[in-house]
Order: C-alpha cells, then sequence, then structure tokens
C-alpha cells in the first residue's frame, strides 16, 4: 500500500505587512468641495491658473540650461514683444491647431438633417501646426525641433529660438518644467520582519524573489456583468489575494501583498433581455420602476461579493472608471459605499476619486493585530486613520510612497494627438512626469470640472508609483530624473505601470514597495477568453 505524503503544516500562520495611508495635502486632493460645484466660470481661467503654476518653473530650468548658448538669449515675457532676428526664449501654452480634431462651432452649423460623423480614433494629421499663446497673444512654432517633439494641447514650455520674416518663430531647443519634487526620493522603505528568508530564489514557483519585502497589487478593467465576462479569472484572482489556493510556501507569498487597488471599469456595460421582440416590448404595460426584463442588479451584486472576500483579508482601494456608473466629467468622485453591501461594511475597503493619490508609510509590527481587527464587519474607520496620523507625526524623513492612479482617460485621450509609431502610450504617461500635468488636454478635449482658482491635475510633488488603467496592453518603466546632479540613491524615479483589462488578459500587476520592482500574474481558465490560456510570469 502506498503512502500518501503528509500535508506540510506551517510552524505559524503566514500574516500580512500592514501600512497605514497618511492624509494627502489639501492641493492635492481631487474632491469636489460644495462650494466648487459650479458651472458658471469659463474654462479658460484653467489655462491662465496652469500657465501661473508652472511658468515660474520653466524659467528657471530655461535660464540654467541655455545660459551658456552662443548669442546670450534672452527672455522675452510676452510672446507678442518677439522681435525678428533676437535670439530669445519663450514661454507659453501649447495649441495643436488639429483640421481633424472635433470642432464645436462646426457642430453648431451644420445641417440638422446630416448625422454626425463618428469619432475618429485620431486627430492628428500631417496639416498640423503648434502654436504657444499666453496672456497677450499666440505665435506659431516651426522648425525641426518641434516637429519631432511629442506634444499636445495644454502643455506649458519654454521655446528657445528667433522669429522669422513670416512672423514664425524658428525654434532650436524646447524646455519642459520637469520632474516634480519628489519628498521620498533617497529613504529607503523597510523590509517586513515576518518574510521566509529561507525560500529558495531558483525555485520556479518563487514570485517574490525579495522575500522579505511588501508588494502592493494592481488591476483595473474586471467589467463584472458585460458580454464574455470572467467570473472564472475573476474568482481565481480573489482567491490568490486571500491566499485560498495552492501550499503554504505559495500562501506565504501572497500574504505579503498589503493592499490592492482597481483602476476603474470594474463593471461592465449593463445588457439586457434580448429575447423579447420590439412588438412584445411594445405590447407590455408600463409600470414605474426597472423592469426585470431589461435590467439586472447582478453585476453590483456580483462585485459587492467579490469585495467582501478580499476585504476581509487585505485594505482594497475602488476607483470609478469610464464604464462604471459614475460622472463622466474629470475628476471622477467616488462611488457610493453603499452600492457594495457587505463590503461597506469594512474598514478596509476605500471609494477612491479618479484620479487619486495614495500615500503610504510602514506600521509598526503592533499594527499587524490592528489591522486584522479592521477587516472585521462593522470595524470604524477611525483606527486607520489614528495609525495615518501618528505616521504623519513622525516627520517627513521617514520612509513613505506615494501611488497615483488613474483609469486611463487621460493617456486615451492624449494618444489621439500623437503618431503612431513612434509615441506610445508609455511615451505619454512619461512626458505627463516631464511636463508636470497628468491631464494637459483637459478641458479641450477631455471632459473635466470648470475649476476657477487652482488646476488639481498639475504635479505638486513626483509620485513613486504612477498607475494608468485600462490601457491595450501592460507596459511598465522606471523613469528617473537624468538632470539631477546627486547621487544615484537621491535621483526622483518613479514606477510607471499601464495595466490592461483584466476581462481581456487576466493580468495582475504586483509592485515592490522598497524596490519598485514589478511582477505580473496572469489568471487563465481554459476555453475562456480572458488570459489567453497563460500563466504566471
Amino acid at each position: 500500500m502506498a503512502l500518501v505524503e503528509p500535508i506540510p503544516v506551517p510552524s505559524a500562520p503566514p500574516t500580512r505587512p500592514s501600512t497605514a495611508v497618511l492624509p494627502i495635502a489639501e492641493d492635492a486632493s481631487f474632491s469636489i468641495k460644495s462650494a466648487d460645484k459650479s458651472y458658471k466660470h469659463q474654462y479658460s481661467n484653467i489655462y491662465f491658473v496652469r500657465l501661473r503654476a508652472l511658468r515660474q518653473h520653466v524659467e528657471q530650468r530655461a535660464k540654467g540650461r541655455w545660459n551658456e548658448v552662443a548669442g546670450n538669449p534672452v527672455f522675452v515675457p510676452r510672446v507678442l514683444d518677439v522681435e525678428k532676428g533676437q535670439l530669445c526664449f519663450i514661454i507659453g501654452t501649447v495649441y495643436m491647431d488639429m483640421p481633424l480634431k472635433p470642432n464645436v462651432l462646426e457642430d453648431v452649423a451644420r445641417d440638422r438633417s446630416l448625422p454626425a460623423p463618428p469619432p475618429r480614433e485620431k486627430f492628428y494629421s500631417d496639416e498640423d501646426s503648434v502654436m504657444l499663446e499666453d496672456e497677450s497673444g499666440r505665435i506659431c512654432l516651426v522648425g525641426d525641433r518641434i516637429r519631432s517633439a511629442c506634444l499636445v494641447t495644454g502643455v506649458i514650455l519654454g521655446a528657445l529660438g528667433i522669429e522669422t520674416h513670416n512672423g514664425d518663430f524658428e525654434v532650436v531647443d524646447i524646455c519642459y518644467p520637469g520632474m516634480a519634487p519628489q519628498p521620498s526620493a533617497g529613504i529607503q522603505w523597510p523590509t517586513y520582519p515576518g518574510g521566509n528568508e529561507s525560500m529558495e530564489l531558483d525555485d520556479p514557483y518563487a514570485m517574490f524573489p525579495s522575500s522579505s519585502d511588501e508588494w502592493i497589487a494592481l488591476v483595473s478593467g474586471l467589467e463584472i456583468g458585460s458580454t464574455n465576462a470572467s467570473d472564472g479569472q475573476i474568482q481565481m484572482l480573489a482567491e490568490f489575494l486571500t491566499a485560498e489556493v495552492s501550499g503554504p510556501q505559495e500562501q506565504s507569498q501572497a500574504a505579503r501583498i498589503s493592499r490592492l487597488i482597481i483602476a476603474g471599469n470594474s463593471l461592465g456595460a449593463l445588457t439586457g433581455n434580448t429575447g423579447a421582440t420590439n412588438g412584445d416590448s411594445e405590447r407590455k404595460a408600463r409600470r414605474y420602476g426597472n423592469d426585470a426584463s431589461s435590467f439586472t442588479p447582478h453585476p453590483t451584486q456580483n462585485l459587492a461579493a467579490h469585495l467582501t472576500d478580499v476585504c476581509r483579508s487585505i485594505p482594497v482601494h475602488l476607483l470609478p472608471g469610464p464604464s462604471d456608473p459614475a460622472a463622466t466629467i474629470l475628476p471622477q468622485q467616488p462611488l457610493p459605499r453603499a452600492m457594495f453591501g457587505g463590503a461597506s461594511q469594512h474598514a478596509t475597503f476605500s471609494c477612491e476619486s479618479n484620479p487619486t493619490y495614495i500615500h503610504l508609510a510602514p506600521c509598526d509590527p503592533s499594527a499587524s493585530s490592528s489591522s486584522s481587527r479592521a477587516s472585521q464587519p462593522g470595524a470604524s474607520s477611525s483606527k486607520s486613520k489614528t495609525n495615518g496620523a501618528s505616521a504623519a507625526r513622525r516627520g517627513g524623513s521617514e520612509p513613505s510612497r506615494t501611488i497615483l492612479v488613474h483609469s486611463g482617460q487621460p493617456v486615451d485621450d492624449m494618444f489621439k494627438y500623437v503618431p503612431t509609431p513612434p509615441i506610445s502610450r508609455l511615451t505619454l504617461a512619461e512626458a505627463t512626469l516631464r511636463w508636470r500635468h497628468m491631464a494637459p488636454t483637459a478641458p479641450d478635449t477631455l471632459w473635466c470640472h470648470p475649476y476657477f482658482a487652482r488646476d488639481p491635475f498639475v504635479f505638486t510633488h513626483t509620485p513613486d508609483v504612477y498607475v494608468v488603467g485600462n490601457q491595450p496592453a501592460f507596459a511598465t518603466k522606471l523613469v528617473q530624473d537624468e538632470e539631477q546632479d546627486k547621487d544615484a540613491e537621491t535621483r526622483k524615479r518613479c514606477r510607471i505601470v499601464l495595466l490592461p483589462s483584466f476581462k481581456d488578459s487576466g493580468v495582475l500587476v504586483l509592485v515592490n514597495l522598497r524596490t519598485l520592482e514589478v511582477r505580473k500574474v496572469q489568471f487563465a481558465v481554459e476555453e475562456m477568453s480572458a488570459g489567453g490560456g497563460g500563466g504566471e510570469t
């Protein structure tokens, strides 16, 4: 009789590392207060505020960059004061004059009997021209340097050149505001003392080479309730995050994931019952409320059930996206907690705005017990707030990580302005860091709230992790500020992560909070579309 090998039992149950969410600064919040919920202001105020906020940074970098250029270029404060034949540099807001871009005046003047043309995937064409404008006026930028640059409407830049006899400005070099300050630069994230240091690094199941480090999980595009939904992959994802799959070693690895961030499109488009014909639907008696044949609450209930399972184990941050029941204009406000049933009773569940900053700090080892208590139903979130406040009181020299997340609308809109190739979505995400603005095309072609006194999309500081959800494919890059004359350890750096739709790819992305290393986990079920038949990578 063959002996069955006994199931290994860990000597101690695995525990998760605990992090505290620190309060963010007032200028970094995307919450629209009641006093700001007004639509009487003109959108031009946003451009004026943006130019005023970034002009000084461009001027400072431009003077340092072009100080030793032959010809002694001078700074001209107003673009209309440029003199012909004089080498100078000007600062203003980029405006892309694109014939293919939608024009509201043409829409109004169009004959109402003619249907509007379908929206274009690209606004870019060879007839595009680049303008630079400020409070005084607008000037046309020409030259090889400007044609090869990655530019969209709304970018603040400085241009070095000479005005031609045609009245255009021949550009020889350009300067951006550069990456914003990063308070966490040079401060190392601590290692988690509960890791299994004896794990073999060459183990094929060792998904986490840095065994004592802490990881966060990133996903987008669950699209629960959509056609060809990936219910099997989502169930596998929930079991993986709660460490309910595989053996003790894999469970201890999954236990090092301290937080889950869902970057939009959690719900898919509602599909009604298509079995009834138009005649049948017309013969039905009119009734108040929702018709069960054309509306189903199951997607929200299914999402709430999965969130409840995961919230019992780890904190979850949920952002709205283009397909979620939220406002279209940016910033999208948090979804109502009451939508998510049992998950709303857990202090570990947070509904965030889109975009949002998540500021994390490591907790003391004693905080793990309080974290487990906070995951119980009915627990108050005051404990987590207390942990965050105490972490904030420790001072700015303590380790912390800032994560900027949005659901992908800014990158999707900017992608219409540029030629592809050579410019990719990852190139645009990196460019926003150097432009110091995450959504420059708002409000031109990207709908946003008409702010009057501030532009919330300006980077006040460089995040450590920059997450863009709902992209066609996974991509990542570690961006560093190459112009800093400092050691490599204190140089500003930011990990950019483009998240694909989980419904189409089955991909979960993990980021190491200490090293900013990235790992990708792919879930797939045989004969189901999501994941494409892949596995863990």
